[in-house]
């Protein structure tokens, strides 16, 4: 068990609840099967209301879970239905409500500085990146969202020596509550890309939605943005970007190595996994030093870091490469992972699956992708929009198509494949991600070459 995260008292006093008898918390948690021993399970309902706008909604409540999470080691249950759980019950109104103001009290205890990053990609390996720099913690995953946000915060050791954050959205109006509650010292927008611009209806709202990050900042705060970014915002920036005008400029990058132009000079470090898209990411967290006064030096802690799973993680199995980038999909970083892969040493194909929330331009946003192919030996498409690009690719590309990413099209993958191939895979995150389809990938590319 690790150290103590919160006393019971300070979690009582934290959601405002009666009664302060109960045991030291170690940890926080929403899902009674990843419950760990020491944790406080809080019971949230599967529809937060019409307050917020989930991917998805349910009828589920994890007030009937509370007891398999007490079963499996959770020593207290943040609960609004009273009943017997078996543990120490913190009864609060809502429980959303008190897992926010969990998120306020760790904020307000958090003596390290706080970094908040939004942005249509890359948000995740962001986060990592600055958090390795920084010496400062990070939650895994991407929990960005109206749970995700005060639940990282709430996972905070109060003695951390810096925290960051990643927010991001599906419909207008989610970014800036989230900021506010997080109160960032440095909040960073990465890009503006059409990722969920059917729910925005253009690119100008997404840009607004993404800036408005820079409203919770705390006073004195600095607010990070690419240096082509309209950033309405009047206090401190500090841009990025390869502009020769940006205050922190990505000079090149070769050999997974970014040269960083600052007002001090020159740096060289690290991009962990390579590629133009993480590169600039590196340098948004040069940025990020930068604004807290922190030595550029220490971003060579980079140079042990891996990339956060499904964004560019490098799979060996039987003389192939998988390269997983299934986490998600836009039309930018689609194409700048093509671009970027489009280099690497022959034999090179791609498996690539629909993206998703892009509205009236879907079928463009597709089709266009044909460009960023040429260099390729091969292509598979998966969904239905995806089918815009098979079509729009020459004869001698179209290797395969298939409606899902199941078990049978990851067979009819594996058989064309042969030692010494690159394989990247890249989609919107419910095409491959949510259906584990690189794992099925790497199982049948191992039984199919290995037992050949």
């Amino acid at each position: 068990m690790s150290r103590r995260l919160w006393s019971y008292q300070a979690l009582a006093t934290a959601v405002d609840a009666a009664g302060a008898e109960g045991p030291d918390v170690f940890g926080i948690g929403i899902d009674s099967r990843l419950t760990e021993p020491g944790d406080l399970f809080v019971a949230l309902t599967g529809d937060p209301g019409p307050r917020f706008q989930p991917s998805t909604r349910s009828e589920r409540d994890g007030h009937d879970y509370a007891r398999n999470a007490v079963e499996k080691g959770a020593v207290a249950v943040l609960a609004h239905r009273e009943g017997d759980y078996g543990a120490p019950t913190l009864l609060v109104k809502d429980t959303l409500d008190g897992l926010w103001n969990i998120g306020r009290a760790a904020r307000r205890r958090l003596d390290g500085p706080a970094v908040a990053v939004t942005g249509s990609s890359g948000k995740t390996t962001f986060k990592s990146f600055a958090a390795a720099a920084l010496g400062g913690f990070a939650t895994s995953g991407s929990l960005n969202n109206h749970i995700g946000v005060p639940l990282s915060l709430g996972r905070t050791p109060r003695d951390a020596d810096a925290a960051v954050f990643e927010i991001g959205t599906n419909h207008p109006g989610e970014i800036e509550p989230l900021a506010r509650l997080v109160e960032p010292d440095v909040a960073v927008v990465l890009n503006v890309h059409p990722a969920h611009i059917e729910n925005f209806g253009s690119l100008e709202a997404i840009r607004r939605e993404k800036v408005s990050i820079a409203k919770g900042l705390r006073s004195g705060g600095v607010f990070v943005h690419p240096v082509a970014l309209v950033p309405d915002h009047d206090g401190r920036c500090i841009t990025f970007g390869a502009e020769p005008r940006a205050d922190i400029r990505l000079v090149d990058v070769a050999d997974d190595v970014a040269e960083i132009e600052t007002a001090t000079g020159r740096v060289h470090v690290p991009v962990p996994g390579g590629g133009a898209h993480r590169a600039m990411s590196v340098c948004a967290v040069a940025a990020v030093l930068v604004a807290l006064g922190v030595p550029l030096k220490l971003m060579e802690r980079l140079r042990r870091l891996g990339v956060p799973p499904g964004r560019g993680t490098r799979i060996e199995v039987a003389g192939v490469t998988i390269i997983d980038e299934s986490y998600n999909a836009n039309p930018a970083s689609m194409a700048a992972t093509l671009d970027a892969f489009s280099r690497e040493p022959p034999r090179r194909l791609a498996i690539l699956g629909d993206m998703r929330e892009l509205g009236h331009d879907t079928a463009r946003y597709h089709a266009e992708l044909a460009g960023h192919c040429s260099g390729l030996e091969g292509v598979f498409c998966v969904g239905h929009a995806i089918k815009e690009l098979f079509d729009a690719l020459p004869a001698r590309l179209r290797h395969g198509a298939s409606e899902r990413a199941d078990a049978a099209f990851a067979a009819y993958c594996a058989e064309r494949l042969r030692p010494g191939d690159r394989v990247l895979v890249k989609g919107s995150n419910a095409v491959f991600w949510t259906n584990d389809f690189v794992a099925t990938l790497v199982r049948e590319v191992q039984r199919r070459i290995e037992g050949d």
